[in-house]
């Protein structure tokens, strides 16, 4: 069989299956309205309790000149790095031979994907993507794992806070602080690291509403999370933050199945072709067409911290990992952490 034929017979099968998934939802207030032309809904009940000194805080400190230099958090996505910084060779993790890579192109963003801005103990800025999923608290943020796993516990404060529709350096949505001991982690992406535990590279961040005292998924609205829904998916819409880039990329494109054969980042993921995806990318959601709006499959993560070269990308593959860990944000339970035993 042509590739071109199982990619198209893999995408209809995977359109199917979507249509009967029921995946990870919250039921949505009956009073709501329309957002955006991405047909998201905002909560028509959005709290607005007054300022939140946090945001009031970060939205002075995040300086349009500090969001822009923030670095990407992952040096080597999209920079063609060798085995002496990731432990694998471009030629295995890239393009195949005569593969169709799929543009990518800049634009405005929607209003549920963003970008994440923090300082690491060094006091550079850093920046990952991530997007908004619909939770009951209407404050959750998905990214990777590799992403946020320095901020769990009572580690310092560092600025952290999520930018949704962040483009140039204009916070359009405001901006919204991340709670302490608000970031979940997979205990085992811990335990495992970022190579070993590279299946575990998923996060969620729980956030305050921003500088009007508005939750986040009420001013934006938000995207469903999707579990157990296989590796196939067409259409793919990708969005990723290129650390230092005035916009956010977007890009159609498919996934497939990758079966690892790098013993020191084993599992199978979702690999999808896209080109221009490169440090700051990292987090940022791989959405499917739904009822309403969007879905998320998955994130730019996994398999080599989510590839070496810019035209090819992973992700974790959501499963019941994925399920537990959301389950552990929304309820608020104790988040993981290093040195803390899974229980």
């Amino acid at each position: 069989m042509e590739p071109g034929t199982r990619i198209v017979r893999h995408a209809a099968v995977c359109a199917a299956a979507l249509l009967l998934c029921t995946g990870l939802t919250t039921t949505a207030s009956a009073e709501t309205i329309t957002a955006s032309a991405d047909n998201t809904t905002v909560s028509a009940d959005s709290a607005t309790s007054g300022a939140d000194p946090l945001a009031v805080q970060l939205d002075a400190y995040w300086t349009p000149a500090r969001m822009e230099a923030a670095l990407p958090v992952a040096p080597f996505k999209g920079n063609g790095a060798g085995t002496a910084e990731t432990g694998a060779s471009p030629a295995v993790d890239g393009p195949r031979p005569g593969e169709y890579i799929p543009p990518s192109r800049s634009f405005d963003g929607i209003p549920q994907a963003g970008t994440f801005f923090w300082t690491d103990a060094t006091g550079t800025g850093r920046t990952c993507s991530g997007s908004v999923v619909r939770s009951p608290g209407h404050d959750l943020v998905l990214s990777a794992g590799h992403c946020l796993k320095g901020y769990a516990g009572t580690s310092p404060e560092r600025h952290l806070a999520f930018v949704p529709q962040y483009h140039d350096s204009l916070k359009p949505f405001g901006i919204f602080p991340v709670r302490v001991n608000g970031v979940y982690v997979p205990q085992q992406y811990y335990e495992l690291g970022e190579h070993a535990g590279a299946a575990y590279d998923f996060a969620f961040a729980t956030t305050e509403p921003n500088q009007d005292g508005t939750r986040l998924e009420d001013a934006v609205g938000g995207v469903r999370l999707l579990t157990g829904t296989g590796y196939y998916h067409a259409p793919v819409r990708m969005i990723g933050y290129p650390a230092g880039a005035e916009k956010p990329l977007e890009c159609w494109s498919w996934t497939t199945r990758w079966d690892s054969d790098d013993p020191a980042d084993p599992g199978t993921f979702p690999r999808i072709a896209c080109d221009a995806f490169v440090g700051g990318t990292s987090g940022g959601p791989m959405l499917v067409p739904w009822p309403g709006g969007w879905a998320v499959v998955g994130v730019i993560g996994g398999y080599h911290t989510g590839g070496n070269t810019p035209q090819i990308s992973y992700s974790a593959y959501f499963g019941t990992a994925t399920e537990a860990l959301y389950r552990a944000a929304v309820t608020g339970a104790p988040p993981a952490g290093p040195g803390l035993t899974a229980g």
